[in-house]
């Protein structure tokens, strides 16, 4: 099994959210991978997203949070909803006039009452990132660790990483970071006493 690298590229990860926005316009896709890179759901979590959860239908509005249950961990996690992810989701909404709340987000688009399999997906993130020229081990995976990895690369404390990614250890955190000689060379170089 190979292991699952985060898209540390800023432009390879710009290649790939405009290959479904611009490139081949699929709502779908694009917003798949948005919402991926900016809730760091697990792949599992994130297709079983139905409308309910992110679009409150009495008020007409999109959610402020996303709130899940975790199928792996059991834990629920709440992520607040960014301006990228609004922006993928009203893309997604347009072509989705009368929402049906127990809809699927993400559905397959030959049984709209399911959602896209994870091999689907996979596909889905694999030819984007074909199209990026990304020759890193990328899955569906790697959405969520290109969160970590550029949050912490932002500032944001390992510790508190761990806590959103519901990690039971810093060990697995750091794991998510893939951290390579380059990083510690720009730590050694930009730190000068």
């Amino acid at each position: 099994m190979s292991t699952t690298y985060p898209i540390k590229s800023e432009e390879k990860l710009e290649k790939i959210k405009e290959y479904y926005f611009t490139v081949k316009p699929e709502s779908r896709n694009y917003a798949m991978i948005i919402l991926g890179l900016n809730t760091a759901f697990r792949i599992s979590d994130l297709l079983m997203l139905r409308w309910r959860d992110v679009y409150n239908k009495k008020k007409g509005c999109f959610r402020e949070h996303i709130c899940v249950i975790e199928h792996k961990t059991g834990k629920e996690r709440s992520v607040a909803v960014n301006a990228n992810v609004h922006k993928a989701l009203s893309i997604l909404r347009e072509e989705n006039a009368e929402i049906e709340e127990e809809r699927y987000l993400f559905s397959n688009g030959r049984k709209a009452e399911t959602h896209l399999s994870r091999s689907q997906a996979f596909r889905i993130i694999k030819e984007a990132a074909e199209y990026a020229g990304l020759d890193e081990h990328v899955s569906c995976h790697s959405l969520r660790k290109t969160f970590g990895y550029h949050a912490w690369k932002q500032g944001v404390q390992p510790a508190l990483l761990m806590e959103l990614y519901n990690h039971s250890s810093y060990r697995v955190t750091k794991k998510y970071l893939c951290i390579e000689q380059e990083d510690k060379d720009r730590v050694y170089l930009n730190v000068q006493l």
